[in-house]
C-alpha cells in the first residue's frame, strides 16, 4: 500500500503510519489486529503497553483446561469506553505488537535526534 509507512508487524497485526500525499503523518500510529484498529498517539501506546502488561500478570492458565483457548481476559485499553476480550495467545501476539512498535518508534526518534552526528 503507498498510503502507508510500516512501522512493525507480526503474524496478528501491524502498526504504520498514514501518508497524505507525499507527507508522513507522524502524530498519530494505526494499530490493527483482530478485525480492530486504534488510532494511537506514542503515549497511548506506552499505556497501552502497561495495561498489557497488568493483564500478562494477572493470567493464570495452568489449572485451567482449556490453556489459553478461552477469550478469558478482559484487556483494557487506553481508550476507556473500550475493553478487548481475548484470550492468551493472542494477548501475547497483541504485546509482541505494541511492545515492537514502541522499539521502532523510539529506535527512529533516537537515530534522527540523539544519534545524528
Amino acid at each position: 500500500m503507498d498510503n502507508v509507512e510500516t512501522i512493525y508487524i507480526n503474524d496478528f497485526g501491524v502498526a504504520f503510519y498514514w501518508r497524505k500525499e507525499y507527507e508522513v503523518l507522524t502524530g498519530r500510529v494505526q494499530i490493527v489486529f483482530k478485525e480492530t484498529g486504534f488510532y494511537l498517539s506514542k503515549n497511548e501506546i506506552r499505556k497501552f503497553s502497561e495495561m498489557i502488561g497488568d493483564a500478562c500478570s494477572k493470567q493464570d492458565c495452568g489449572s485451567c483446561c482449556a490453556r489459553g483457548r478461552c477469550h478469558r481476559f478482559l484487556l483494557k485499553t487506553p481508550l476507556p469506553e473500550i475493553d478487548l476480550a481475548v484470550s492468551s495467545g493472542e494477548l501475547t501476539k497483541i504485546q509482541d505488537l505494541i511492545e515492537g512498535t514502541l522499539f521502532h518508534l523510539e529506535l527512529n526518534d533516537y537515530l534522527n535526534t540523539v544519534g545524528r552526528n
